[in-house]
């Protein structure tokens, strides 16, 4: 019988891993005419008389859409998007709205004020380079490293997060900081200068001694002492509580020590990105489904509101990790069932949500805002991890 049971369980596994399997075509079909949508949007929202300075999509708010400036975290994915659509169609609209829209971004380059100088400047002038080459793109990197720099200090050995909050924090460093150092790996790569290459590893190395959990689960809000770099509290701002796992939290730590791991090769990072990986998969909050509530501690599952923001940056982060892991085949697994979902069960009707690709996304639980609503990151991460999943050409 227990012979029996095995196989049925193997059978059914088989069955379910191969109904499960990703139609990028149609999900990029699908991106494309909410795309479209979104483009239509934005002009009537900037001929209703919005602020010049609104220049990218955000996400929904009370049904309306919401544009934000080009110093908002948000600004650069959906540039971003705009230039996958290049890179998976090769259609020359594309590329001229990506470069229209990303060229609203690059004053950032100059924008000492925040951390986020990744999320905005490289998920759009980035990915613009990466696909053109374009000379002026690389400068733009290169500025914003340099700006991003200055915002390292090495008593903390880290990059300091927030300018604001100061009522809570002295000199908060939060998870989502490790996305931003792949701008500083690919400023060493175009330069030579190692010094970008240094702040990152030292962040990187840092974040692992004192963001982590024995079992892999991350805190959200570390706050240093500037001057000792001594640790003063482990905190959350957007999870559920202190001890508690944020989704996106963990889907940072993922993406961000795979990445680590490809511009360094350095064993630890490959071990940290597992083993996040592994609390990740095998939570037991984890819906079958595999996108995750907003908080792996939310005290109300399965009530409690999902983030498929999250589940985009993890399936994106697994695709890259499997090509990196012994654990290849489980990695995979699970990305496409991510992707899968995502691609079925959580997109927006055609020409609905003012264009955005995906529902059901959690910005910030503790605070109301942004629940249960499409997410521009969530989108750029949903069509990076297509491509990813394309490019294994399994």
């Amino acid at each position: 019988m227990k012979t029996l049971s095995i196989i049925c369980t193997a059978l059914l596994f088989a069955g379910t891993s191969f109904a499960q399997k990703v139609d990028v075509k149609k999900a990029f079909q699908h991106a494309d005419q909410q795309t479209l949508v979104m483009l239509k949007e934005i002009q009537k929202v900037k001929a209703a008389g919005a602020k010049a300075d609104l220049v990218a999509p955000r996400t929904l708010e009370d049904g309306n859409l919401k544009l934000v400036a080009s110093r908002d975290w948000t600004s650069g994915f959906f540039p971003g998007e705009l230039w996958f659509l290049y890179e998976y169609s090769g259609k020359q609209n594309w590329m001229a709205q990506a470069k229209e829209f990303t060229a609203n971004i690059e004053q950032e380059q100059f924008n000492g004020k925040t951390h986020d100088m990744g999320f905005k400047v490289y998920c759009s002038v980035g990915t613009g380079y990466r696909l053109t080459k374009d000379q002026h793109y690389k400068a733009v990197i290169i500025q914003s490293a340099k700006t991003l720099a200055t915002r390292f200090n090495p008593k903390t050995g880290v990059i300091l997060s927030w300018d604001h909050s100061r009522d809570k924090w002295v000199n908060p460093v939060i998870i989502d900081n490790m996305m931003n150092l792949e701008l500083l790996f690919e400023a060493t790569r175009l330069t030579g200068d190692s010094s970008f290459y240094k702040i990152a590893v030292s962040h990187a190395n840092t974040t692992i001694k004192n963001h982590f959990r024995p079992d892999y689960s991350s805190y959200h809000v570390i706050d240093y002492d500037p001057n000792t770099g001594a640790v003063l509290k482990k905190n959350t701002h957007q999870g559920y509580s202190h001890e508690s796992a944020w989704a996106r939290g963990q889907a940072w730590a993922l993406y961000g020590y795979t990445m680590c791991y490809r511009y360094t090769k350095n064993p630890a990072y490959l071990k940290q990105a597992e083993g996040v990986a592994g609390f990740i998969l095998n939570h037991p909050n984890m819906p079958a489904d595999l996108v995750p509530y907003w908080d792996f501690n939310a005290p109300e599952i399965p009530k409690e509101p999902r983030d498929a923001s999250a589940a985009a940056v993890i399936a994106s982060g697994l695709f890259e990790l499997s090509g990196y892991s012994t654990n290849k085949k489980l990695y995979l697994q699970k990305a496409d069932k991510m992707l899968y979902s995502l691609s079925t069960k959580y997109i927006s009707p055609v020409g609905q949500n003012k264009g955005f690709i995906l529902l059901e996304s959690t910005g910030s639980k503790p605070s109301n805002s942004e629940v249960n609503v499409p997410l521009s990151y969530a989108d750029y991460y949903y069509l990076e991890a297509l491509l990813r999943y394309k490019a294994l050409k399994r």
